[in-house]
Order: structure tokens, then sequence, then C-alpha cells
């Protein structure tokens, strides 16, 4: 499979892609423990359907120490005994703030109030962020069809 758009090797999107991964560096400096951040974008990406993303978040997990078997669960961490509450917030908030397309109605008042309970101002505007550029990325490599597989941890952090 063949990408539709070279986003490393064609000038033009470069233009465009070089500030969106700016943004995407400034988001992984914000407070947030590293494990979170992985395993909710990893969720994210797995609700989108983004091979690329769920590849390479997959290895950066792995290459920070992350289980497999913690990763391996990430898809039905509802019944899965290995998250702790603050990951199950992040997770939740994560779902949420996903599936506003399916008219789910957005993230309601007892899912923020369960990641406020587990993260300070500084780290839930974090996690928003980090939501949201997840979500804009899924969407640009699925209309590209960016190739997943080959990905290695550090490429692209």
């Amino acid at each position: 499979m063949d990408a539709r758009l070279n986003f490393f090797g064609d000038p033009a999107v470069g233009q465009v892609l070089k500030p969106f991964m700016a943004a995407g560096k400034a988001i992984r400096a914000l407070p947030l423990p590293a494990s979170t951040h992985e395993l909710v974008a990893l969720r994210v990406s797995q609700i989108n359907g983004c091979a690329f993303c769920i590849d390479m978040h997959t290895k950066e997990a792995e290459a920070a120490g992350e289980t497999s078997v913690r990763l391996h669960l990430v898809a039905g961490w509802r019944e899965a005994t290995v998250f702790t509450d603050a990951e199950r917030a992040a997770l939740e908030l994560a779902e949420q703030g996903t599936r506003i397309a399916d008219g789910a109605g957005g993230v309601d008042d007892e899912v923020w109030a369960a990641a406020a309970k587990h993260y300070d101002d500084e780290q839930l505007a974090a996690l928003v962020a980090m939501i949201a550029f997840m979500n804009a990325a899924n969407r640009l490599n699925v209309i590209t069809r960016q190739p997943a597989g080959g990905y290695k941890a550090g490429q692209l952090h």
C-alpha cells in the first residue's frame, strides 16, 4: 500500500505538516505521564482505525517501558484490571472526546469530574489538547492511507 501523499518528501505538504508536528511536540512536553499519553493516543487511534498511529504509539509505549499486557488490553480497558483509576478516567475522556461525531453528546459531566479528580488543570489541558491532536493526526493518516508497520520508536518524537 502506498500513501496518497508523501508527508515528509513533498515540500508543499511539509509546509502544512511542520507546524502541526510542532504542536504535537509541544503537547508531549506538557506535564502528563508518558504512559498516560501513549495509552490515550493508542485508544484514540484504535477508535479511529488509524493503523499508522496504532503502530507508532504501541512502539513508543513499549520503548518507554509499557508492558505488552497493558497494550493488548487498551481496546478492552473497561474490563481490564491493569489500569489505574487515573488512566481509566483518561481513557474514558479520550473515548467520549473522540466519539463526538457518533452523536454521543460529547464529554459528560461525570467523565470530566472523574478526570479532574486525578489530573490538575495543566494536565487536563494536556489531555484535551492531546486527544484533539490525535484525532486530527488520525484523520490525516487515514485520509491519505499512510501505511503501518514500519515505524521505529523515536522516529517522530
